[in-house]
């Protein structure tokens, strides 16, 4: 199962979508330009973007407004990736250098700055005040998600719950605001837009638990960053609370020292602490509950390919190695 076959419904939109990508990126200041590009031409799965299209697709939408918006929940996540590396002190994602790596840290935080203005600009355009209300609100809701995971770095009594409003603060508001956009535009009823933003956020939430899983078992190669990364910057993920919890003394002793000190030192104990409790599993589990939550979200939709792919992407939510 690949992204390109899954997005193969809206292959003409995303291409759409790149376009105005390209043209709203336009900048008088040339470092800007030599930033933004860069990062948007990354790669990534775009699979924020991919939700506006299919979610208006699937309502019988037409049009040409969920390109701009698709654009505007790119700009956005492309922002907090920006910030997120120079706070983590990233050189790498995607499989190449990260933007503060190159360009600098400074560069780096006011490109995210542009970045998330611009988008404030481009939807405004769209003349909705419901458009306008759930991309305000996911933004303010992704940076106290970012403050909240600064919070619990370095501190090993972080629990599931606390861990996991984390993610949906960080990472599955995004995906719940991108997946509801598409319902407006498809005037969806409700109940609809309430199922379709259920969706988004139970799909986020199965990305960010795979995500956890591929920092300690995924190749370098396809995950596009170093193996061990949250660990080195002592974020307490899934894997590590269960390892904590189900460990032995002396394995929860090891982890816990990990996420307090941080770096890569204990890396080998820590990952034999995660085989030797089934971490991984739990959270893999843990994953493909989110994903079936985000199937039933998808009930109200009428049968079309846009909602088979759908259907497809919380398969591949949980399966994918990259």
């Amino acid at each position: 199962m690949s992204l390109k076959s899954l997005y193969a419904p809206i292959a003409e939109d995303m291409l759409a979508v790149d376009r105005v990508i390209r043209q709203r990126l336009h900048s008088e200041v040339v470092l800007i330009r030599q930033v933004a590009e860069y990062i948007i031409g990354g790669g990534g799965k775009r699979l924020r973007p991919a939700l506006v299209l299919f979610t208006a697709g699937a309502l019988g939408y037409k049009g040409t407004a969920h390109h701009e918006l698709a654009a505007v929940v790119e700009f956005i996540h492309t922002a907090t990736l920006l910030h997120d590396d120079v706070v983590d002190e990233s050189d790498l994602r995607r499989g190449h250098k990260t933007a503060n790596e190159l360009f600098g840290n400074a560069a780096a935080v006011l490109v995210g700055d542009f970045l998330y203005s611009r988008a404030f600009q481009m939807m405004v355009t769209a003349d909705d005040m419901r458009v306008m209300q759930v991309l305000a609100d996911a933004t303010n809701i992704i940076a106290e998600g970012e403050v909240l995971q600064l919070l619990n770095c370095h501190d090993a009594g972080v629990d599931v719950e606390e861990y996991l409003q984390v993610i949906r603060y960080k990472t599955a508001k995004l995906f719940q605001a991108a997946a509801r956009l598409g319902a407006i535009l498809g005037r969806a009823e409700p109940e609809v837009e309430e199922a379709l933003a259920g969706f988004g956020m139970h799909l986020g939430t199965a990305f960010q638990l795979i995500d956890d899983v591929l920092d300690y078992s995924g190749e370098e190669g396809a995950t596009g960053k170093h193996l061990g990364d949250d660990l080195a910057e002592g974020k307490p993920t899934l894997p590590l609370i269960h390892a904590m919890k189900h460990g032995s003394a002396e394995q929860a002793e090891t982890v816990r020292r990990a996420i307090e000190q941080g770096g890569r030192d204990d890396f080998p104990a820590v990952l034999a602490a995660i085989h030797a409790t089934g971490a991984l599993d739990y959270t893999r589990e843990r994953a493909a509950e989110e994903a079936r939550l985000a199937l039933a979200g998808l009930a109200p939709l009428p049968p079309s390919a846009y909602k088979d792919s759908l259907v497809q992407l919380c398969k591949f939510a949980v399966a994918r190695d990259y």
